[in-house]
């Protein structure tokens, strides 16, 4: 399957409603079939992993086409070059969160990049590096816990950020730290509850969000049933 015949799939797969439903969230890409994420999933199974495939892709700049290259490209040929360039082209908070969780995420150098990114200035760069925390607290289950505590000062900084997008993955990141294991929980709180002594209106809200869930019943049930 080449490029043409890809556009031709979601050509057909488009649904123009869908598109104005995405703006409302803050899903604004240049260009946008509508194709509901699903829909992708089953057309990059049907195409393979393809490294060449998912560059061309990538730069035709659709939604689409951008979130099928982060889908179907080969990990072992993904560089730190191609890594650059692509969150650099980031301009919304899906794409982010697709090529993280689907890609980038997964990479070797990912715990590197978290803390890059999330020292970088430009707002979605910013956010991708706290959404590879986040995803790195789901999925490196053996992972020793002193690799996500040196995520805390990065976490600590991003809290003050005044935009909305931001803050919301560095509490995204500190909540799943938070939910990992007993030691992570109480040293996420303690990490939360210096962030709520600022003065900051950002630093609040994340720290507040960060503690109605990391101090909920359910996540303390859920962490004695595994101790």
């Amino acid at each position: 399957m080449d490029v043409t015949s890809i556009i031709t799939r979601l050509e057909t797969l488009s649904d123009p409603s869908s598109v104005k439903s995405m703006k409302r969230v803050g899903i604004t890409p240049v260009k946008s079939f509508g194709v509901r994420i699903p829909d992708l999933r089953a057309l990059a199974k049907e195409i393979g992993k393809n490294h060449d495939l998912a560059l061309k892709l990538w730069q035709v700049d659709y939604r689409e086409t951008r979130i099928l290259a982060s889908m179907i490209d080969d990990l072992e040929r993904v560089d730190d070059a191609q890594m650059e360039h692509w969150v650099d082209d980031f301009t919304y908070w899906e794409i982010c969160d697709q090529v993280i969780m689907n890609l980038f995420g997964r990479h070797p150098i990912a715990w590197k990049k978290a803390l890059e990114w999330s020292k970088r200035e430009k707002e979605y760069t910013k956010r991708a590096g706290y959404v590879i925390m986040a995803r790195l607290a789901v999925t490196e289950k053996g992972a020793p816990d002193v690799k996500f505590e040196d995520f805390y000062h990065s976490i600590v900084v991003g809290a003050r950020d005044e935009r909305s997008m931001v803050k919301k993955a560095v509490s995204w990141a500190l909540r799943q730290i938070g939910k990992r294991n007993r030691a992570l929980n109480l040293s996420a709180i303690k990490v939360a509850k210096s962030i709520l002594e600022s003065e900051d209106d950002n630093a609040l809200w994340v720290a507040k969000d960060v503690l109605k869930e990391l101090q909920s019943q359910k996540i303390q049930e859920r962490l004695q049933s595994k101790t």
